[in-house]
């Protein structure tokens, strides 16, 4: 078993206890342009005892003026877990194929709820794959969990916590969109002022591995107070986790993000 403060499970070690009980396994795959995507690649094959958890049905409440992707409330979240079978002293791992972005948001909500015990599969199914192990397309209908909310892990700020901040502010979207060259998801391009573009695909390596070496915030002091963002709070937490695997303290996120950023008018967008 890994430890508890491990967040990255390697294939090889999650290959070797995946039949224990105390293991839940998520598959996050999604595809934000076609929201039934995923559910179907997991139908036609997935890791062995894996449950599909959706980014819109159960990461997320409905969209709105909190953004494209806002968190739900603590309580149905911890729903979500116990449907699906986590119990307070389960082992979760969270997997998918978009270079772990939805399986880090699953990872930071976790936390959240204040759990500790989760991972996110580093290389995902690709990686899992690639080591030659199986898939499968039976599932099971999991026991319901008795897992219960504790103090949060994780730091969360709200977007007048963000107005206010004297910190740093990362955005990890891709370059162009920061730059408002490219919006392909939300209506307004450009980023908050004063934020730094430290792209989120930056933390992997030529595998798609997630590097611990904070190369991607080269520019950012240990010291630093950190929020994190992108478009709707997904790929921010992928920033997260491989700024805590470089030895950053935990950044905050901000979980509305751009999309809800752009709702008020009067919040200044900035270009370069």
């Amino acid at each position: 078993m890994w430890k508890t403060e491990d967040n990255l499970i390697s294939p090889a070690t999650l290959n070797s206890i995946i039949e224990d009980e105390i293991i839940v396994l998520f598959d996050c795959r999604f595809d934000l342009r076609n929201k039934e995507l995923g559910h179907q690649q997991y139908s036609q094959g997935h890791i062995s005892n894996a449950r599909y958890i959706s980014l819109d049905d159960d990461l997320a409440d409905k969209p709105g003026k909190r953004g494209r992707h806002p968190l739900p409330q603590r309580e149905t979240f911890a729903a979500v877990l116990r449907k699906h079978g986590v119990n307070s002293d389960s082992y979760i791992v969270a997997y998918d194929d978009s270079n772990s972005i939805f399986a880090c948001r699953l990872w930071w909500m976790v936390r959240w709820a204040g759990h500790e015990r989760v991972a996110v599969l580093n290389g995902g199914l690709g990686a899992w794959t690639q080591a030659n192990f199986e898939l499968t397309t039976s599932s099971s209908e999991p026991i319901f969990g008795n897992f219960e909310l504790r103090k949060p892990l994780t730091r969360q700020v709200e977007v007048q916590d963000v107005q206010s901040h004297t910190g740093t502010l990362i955005d990890a979207r891709s370059v162009d969109r920061f730059h408002g060259q490219n919006e392909n998801m939300d209506h307004t391009a450009g980023h908050i002022p004063g934020a730094l573009c430290c792209p989120f695909s930056e933390n992997l390596d030529k595998n798609g591995l997630i590097e611990s070496n904070g190369k991607n915030f080269k520019n950012i002091s240990k010291d630093d107070d950190v929020i994190s963002y992108c478009g709707s709070g997904v790929t921010a937490t992928h920033n997260i986790l491989a700024l805590i695997l470089a030895g950053y303290d935990e950044p905050a996120l901000y979980a509305g993000s751009w999309s809800e950023w752009i709702e008020d008018p009067s919040r200044p967008v900035a270009t370069r």
